[in-house]
């Protein structure tokens, strides 16, 4: 989990670094594409903001021997982070890849 928390660390501070430089990009399609590509979005920003201070709190726990605690936030955690990481390979590929 450690090394989890590394890496999404390591990619946050790139994906920032790159966006401070390169700008937004906007998503060229039209209609239910478009509704789908901003509903996966928005729903993967808010859950992205929130998951930071969950994973952080976790983390803490489980650093702690807090277990008890630690498993009744972890039950949220994971979901979500999992749910953020999938949602944001999607968002890439709507954008980059699938884009009409």
């Amino acid at each position: 989990m450690k090394t989890a928390f590394a890496v999404s660390a390591i990619f946050l501070a790139s994906y920032l670094t790159y966006h401070a430089h390169a700008g937004v990009h906007r998503y060229p399609g039209h209609g239910f594409l478009r509704a789908l590509y901003l509903s996966i979005l928005g729903t993967h920003t808010i859950l992205a903001i929130a998951v930071l201070p969950m994973v952080l709190r976790t983390l803490y726990l489980a650093s702690r021997r807090r277990f008890l605690e630690h498993r009744r936030i972890a039950r949220w955690t994971l979901p979500v982070w999992l749910y953020v990481s999938v949602t944001g390979v999607v968002v890439y590929f709507m954008l980059y890849r699938w884009a009409p």
